[in-house]
C-alpha cells in the first residue's frame, strides 16, 4: 500500500502550435480537462503500476471539487478529502503544451487558499480516515480494516510514503508519523517552498527536480537548464547538481538524495556513498508527444517501487524507465491509458468538435 500525500488540481490542457505572446490570441487544437497536482498523478499512476494506492489531499466541495474526486475514483485512487465539508475548492491549471515539442506552460495558485488541514490530518492518524471516496459530510470515519505496518488510520497498511512537499500542515506529521513506524518517506522535490526544510526532517529519499535549489544557493533555478542547453549565452551554471545533493545529504537526515534532468541522466548519492547515475533512454523528438507530467510520474513509479519493497537504486530506475515512456503519449496517464483501457474522465476537443471519453489507469 502506497500513500501519498500533496497537491490535487484541476488541469485545463489545451494543445498550440505555440505559446501566445502579449496581446496575441491563438487557437488550441485539442483540449483536455482531468485532475492533475503531483501527488495526484503520483498516485494514479502507482494504481496503474498495480499497487494500491491512498491520496491524502484536500479536495473541498462544489463543481471543480467533484469533477476531480469522480476522476480519481475512476482511476483506482482511494481518497482521504482533509478538506470534505468547507467551502475549499481545487486549484485550477492552466497548461499549454506545444505542437512539435512536448514542452509546457503552466499556470496554477498550488493550492494556495487551502485552509490549515494540520487538525485534520492528526484526526485521519489517530484512528480513523475521516473523509474517504464515496464518504459524505457528516458520515462517521471509514476506518480500514488494513493491519500494521504503518498504524491505525490514513497509514494503516502503509509500506511506503510519498510527500509532494505541497499542504505541509498535513504532509509534517503525516511523514513524521510514517518514519517513526519505519515506513520509507519519498520526497518529490519540484521546488523550494517555505517549511520544505521541516518536512525534510522526516524523508528517507529525496528526489529534486533540475528546478530546485536551497533558498541559500545563489542564481536561478531556471540557469541550470539553460546552461546546460545554451552554455554560449553566458547564463550563470547555477549550483552544481553534485553539491546540491551533498547540502541535502548533510542538512538533513535523509537515506539518499536524487536529481532529475528531464531527458539527461538522474543522479544520486546514499548516505556513505558515491554519487551514481541513472541512464535515461533518448527519446528521439519526434516521438515526444506531451513532457506534462513526466516528473510525476517517475515519482509515482519510483514510490510504487519502494511500495513493493525494492532498494532505491532499483526504485529509481523504475522512475526513470516509466517516465521515459509517458512522453510518448498525451498527458501524464497517456501512456497508462493506452496500456489498459480507458477508465479516467476525458474531455478532448478535435476540429471544434467536443467529445467525452471514459479512460482507466
Amino acid at each position: 500500500m502506497l500513500v501519498c500525500c500533496g497537491l490535487v488540481t484541476l488541469d485545463v490542457v489545451q494543445v498550440v502550435d505555440a505559446v501566445p505572446g502579449p496581446n496575441q490570441k491563438v487557437v488550441a487544437d485539442g483540449l483536455d480537462v482531468r485532475f492533475g497536482g503531483p501527488a495526484a498523478n503520483a498516485a494514479a499512476t502507482a494504481v496503474a503500476l498495480g499497487v494500491r494506492t491512498r491520496l491524502v489531499t484536500a479536495i473541498g466541495s462544489g463543481p471543480v471539487a467533484d469533477l476531480v474526486r469522480g476522476g480519481l475514483r475512476d482511476a483506482g485512487v482511494e481518497v482521504v478529502d482533509l478538506a470534505a465539508g468547507t467551502a475549499a475548492t481545487p486549484p485550477v491549471s492552466t497548461v499549454l503544451v506545444t505542437r512539435g515539442t512536448g514542452e509546457r506552460a503552466v499556470v496554477s495558485v498550488n493550492g494556495a487558499g487551502t485552509p490549515d488541514l494540520t487538525v485534520a490530518v492528526g484526526a485521519a492518524l489517530a484512528g480513523g480516515v475521516p473523509h474517504a471516496a464515496g464518504a459524505r459530510p457528516g458520515d462517521a470515519a471509514v476506518r480500514p480494516s488494513d493491519p500494521v505496518p504503518g498504524g491505525p488510520g490514513v497509514l494503516a497498511g502503509a509500506t511506503a510514503v510519498l510527500v509532494d512537499g505541497h499542504h505541509l500542515g498535513a504532509a509534517v506529521p503525516l511523514a513524521a508519523a510514517a518514519h517513526a513506524a519505519g515506513v520509507p518517506v519519498a520526497l518529490d522535490g519540484g521546488s523550494w517552498k517555505p517549511g520544505l526544510g521541516d518536512l525534510l526532517a522526516h524523508v528517507d529519499h529525496a528526489v529534486v527536480s533540475a528546478d530546485f535549489r536551497l533558498p541559500d544557493v545563489p542564481g536561478p533555478a531556471h540557469d541550470v537548464k539553460a546552461a546546460a542547453t545554451a552554455p554560449e549565452a553566458g547564463r550563470p551554471a547555477g549550483p552544481d547538481p553534485d553539491a546540491l545533493l551533498a547540502a541535502v545529504l548533510a542538512r538533513w537526515p535523509v537515506r539518499s538524495a536524487a536529481r532529475s534532468a528531464g531527458g539527461g541522466p538522474l543522479r544520486y548519492v546514499e548516505r556513505g556513498g558515491e554519487v551514481r547515475e541513472v541512464p535515461v533512454e533518448e527519446v528521439p523528438a519526434a516521438e515526444v508527444v506531451d513532457t506534462l507530467g513526466a516528473g510525476d510520474v517517475l515519482h509515482g513509479a519510483l514510490a510504487a517501487s519502494l511500495a513493493r519493497g525494492a532498494g532505491v537504486a532499483e526504485a529509481l530506475a523504475e522512475g526513470v524507465r516509466v517516465a521515459t515512456r509517458s512522453v510518448r503519449y498525451p498527458g501524464a496517464l497517456g501512456w497508462a491509458e493506452e496500456r489498459g483501457g480507458d477508465r479516467l474522465t476525458r474531455t478532448d476537443t478535435a476540429e471544434g468538435a467536443a467529445r467525452t471519453r471514459t479512460s482507466g489507469v
